[in-house]
């Protein structure tokens, strides 16, 4: 596939202005192979409804990004994405964003060496890498 498409995951409370210059940059100056969607509800939904959803556009991506910030251990929202993206066999990965790093608590069910920092270079890798799993292989 010559443009993979990848649903990005984030905490709305404490991440949103990360995802808008992640949305942004990946969409403008970077180097990585991949589209981004941005599926941010613009409202609040109920939750059978907000679930319905995001698995509907989870199940059209090749992966998950999760941008991971320092309170991302709250993020109940992440956590259910990123069950989500298992269900379907979409691979995760996560970048970190807002001053977190790999001493940052991370989300339930994305792995520390899943998780790398915001470098163009190492997503388009992790892009790369996420092709051959899952669903895509």
């Amino acid at each position: 596939m010559s443009d993979p498409r990848a649903f990005v995951s984030f905490d709305f409370d404490h991440n949103e202005l990360s995802k808008i210059l992640f949305v942004g940059q990946a969409k403008s100056d970077s180097p990585t192979p991949f589209t981004i969607h941005d599926w941010s509800s613009k409202t609040a939904l109920p939750q059978a409804e907000w679930e319905r959803l995001i698995k509907m556009k989870m199940a059209s991506t090749n992966m998950c990004i999760v941008l991971v910030g320092p309170s991302m251990a709250t993020a109940t929202g992440v956590v259910k994405e990123i069950e989500m993206a298992k269900d379907l066999d979409v691979p995760v990965f996560g970048v970190y964003v807002d001053g977190a790093s790999s001493s940052s608590a991370l989300p339930g069910g994305l792995q520390r060496n899943r998780t790398i920092a915001w470098r163009w270079n190492l997503i388009a890798a992790a892009v790369d890498q996420m092709m051959g799993e899952g669903k895509n292989a």
